[in-house]
This record gives structure tokens, sequence and C-alpha cells, in this order.
């Protein structure tokens, strides 16, 4: 007999003003971010930022190509440009922002790609690392854990194990 399961997501909605000092700045930064963004097609500009264990901030955009998929989101330019400059670096916070080439920000959640690279790194860590992710209305949606947004994620311990 089937038996449902519930999950829960853990979200808060906060303001900018509830943010901690080092949330703000990497939230800030997420936003400048998106002034570098290599948009040329969706004309859809999104910036991530990365809060390391040093206290500095690594930053990532998307960046498009004309022959389609062979671009890549901000949240993995920002995560693999970090793994291959500074392996050592621990993550303490992401934050990550949008919009359009002529607009405002908006809300917007990360793609399912991003959301798995996102939880390998997490899972390479084996810490959390909380985001910050614009919600509606000028609202920061604050995740303690980037596992919170793929709840059934496949990460290296759903490999078989070598004999």
């Amino acid at each position: 007999m089937a038996h449902p399961l519930h999950l829960t997501i853990n979200v808060e909605v906060l303001t900018e003003a509830e943010l901690t000092p080092a949330e703000l700045a990497t939230w800030q930064a997420a936003r400048a971010a998106t002034d570098h963004a290599y948009a040329p097609y969706s004309h859809f500009h999104v910036g991530a930022s990365l809060l390391l264990d040093d206290g500095t901030l690594f930053r990532g955009t998307n960046q498009e190509n004309a022959a389609f998929p062979s671009g890549l989101c901000a949240e993995r330019t920002a995560l693999f440009g970090l793994a291959s400059t500074q392996p050592e670096r621990r993550i303490v916070g992401m934050a990550v922002a949008a919009r359009p080439a002529t607009g405002d920000f908006v809300a917007v959640t990360s793609c399912g790609a991003c959301r798995q690279v996102m939880a390998e790194y997490e899972h390479r860590q084996q810490q959390a690392i909380p985001l910050l992710l614009p919600g509606p209305n000028g609202s920061i949606y604050r995740f303690r854990s980037l596992s919170e947004l793929l709840p059934f994620g496949f990460t290296a311990d759903d490999l078989p194990q070598k004999s």
C-alpha cells in the first residue's frame, strides 16, 4: 500500500534590512555581477556570488552562446570558476540575482542543472551552504542549505561502490 510522503522546505522571507552584514555584501555582489552577464540572446542577466571562508566574494554570471545550449548559468560559472582557481576555499554563503537587460530585478530560482551542481558542492564540503534568492516584490528568500532546493538530489553516495 502506498504511503504519502510530505516534504517541508524551510525558507525565510526577508528584506535587505534583515540580512546580516556578510549576507548583504553577498547579496549586493550578486546584483552587481549581473552587469557583467553575457546575455545577447535572452537579454536576461543573472549574477551569482559566493561568500568564501576567508570573507572574500567570488562572482559568476550567465554566459550565453549562439549554439544553444552551450552557455552556462551564473551559479555554475561561479562554482566551477572557484573550484578551478581556488579549490582550497570553502563556500559559506551564496546569493543569486537576476534582471532583464533593461529593467529591475525579478524573482527567480535556480534551474535544475544548477540545483544539482549546487548540491554537489555542498556534499563535497560536507557542510550546508546558505542561499539567498530573490523573491517577489523585492523580498529575499533565505535557505539554510542549498539542498533545500533539491530534496531528492543525486550524490556520490548514490553511485555503486567499487569492489
